[in-house]
């Protein structure tokens, strides 16, 4: 396990390597995918942090706050961070599937997505939610689209 600070930072490197901004809505739901392809593909999380069923779609508050600075801005950082190499090839692969979207597809895409449906059940969109998601979904959901392909 590896913690949400360096996927972040590495998921950010590779975006702007392929030229892909990322503003802190989009590196939300760009770790929100990272954790749930590496639950699904191996059966534990990516790192210890937890996603919140916020209106704007899973988003881990910690991290949302340390990258509020940047409004909606590009984030800018330096080299990507050293992380296990079995890794890498998860992150290159949502970076590819995700990265050149923005951050209201990826968070409409989300919002479709049964495990933040679940979470966000019974709140209106504008109400503030902080109810997790529940990670053995997120685990069954992505497996199912795995199984699908």
């Amino acid at each position: 396990m590896t913690s949400a600070d360096a996927v972040a930072d590495y998921l950010i490197a590779l975006a702007h390597q392929r030229g892909e901004p990322v503003n802190n809505l989009k590196l939300q739901a760009l770790l929100y995918y990272a954790q749930a392809w590496h639950l699904a593909l191996h059966d534990e999380p990516l790192f210890p942090e937890k996603f919140q069923a916020w209106m704007t779609g899973p988003a881990i508050p910690r991290l949302y706050w340390k990258f509020k600075p940047f409004g909606i801005r590009d984030i800018a950082l330096g080299a990507a961070p050293e992380i296990p190499a079995a890794l890498e090839p998860l992150l290159r692969n949502v970076v590819e599937q995700y990265g050149s979207l923005d951050e209201y597809q990826l968070g409409s895409m989300t919002h479709r997505e049964s495990p933040w449906a679940s979470a966000h059940h019974g709140f209106d969109l504008a109400d503030p939610c902080e109810v997790e998601l529940d990670e053995a979904e997120m685990r069954e959901y992505f497996r199912q689209l795995a199984e699908a392909a």
